[in-house]
């Protein structure tokens, strides 16, 4: 298998995984929506809940400047930017497996140019 069809069959695992993180958070926060106090006092309930949201707000804050600087490096489309706030309003599950698929195909498209 050559370079290019390896790299859109890892957009594809991209594409799943984003997809997979975005209905697998939403599930819960659908869920979280109907339990008593508020939804980001939840994630500071416990110690436990407290370094699970520290460690994925950091991590999407990482994945925010990642996107940013590998939008600019590589030339993406500035629409390629519609992710960062995604990354916040869906999931970084979601946002950055979507990033890495369109990034894939950005790096496809530079090699069969």
């Amino acid at each position: 298998m050559n370079t290019v069809h390896k790299g859109a069959a890892v957009a594809v695992v991209y594409v799943a995984l984003a997809l997979a993180g975005a209905a697998g958070t939403w599930f819960f926060n659908l869920r979280a929506s109907g339990e008593e106090g508020s939804y980001l006092g939840n994630w500071f309930a416990t110690s436990a809940s407290s370094s699970a949201a520290v460690d994925v707000i950091v991590v999407a804050l990482v994945v925010c400047v990642f996107i940013v600087a590998e939008v600019r490096r590589l030339g993406m489309p500035a629409a390629t930017l519609v992710l960062l706030p995604l990354t916040f309003a869906v999931a970084v599950a979601f946002s950055f497996p979507a990033f890495l698929a369109l990034r894939e195909r950005h790096l496809r498209a530079r090699v069969a140019a």
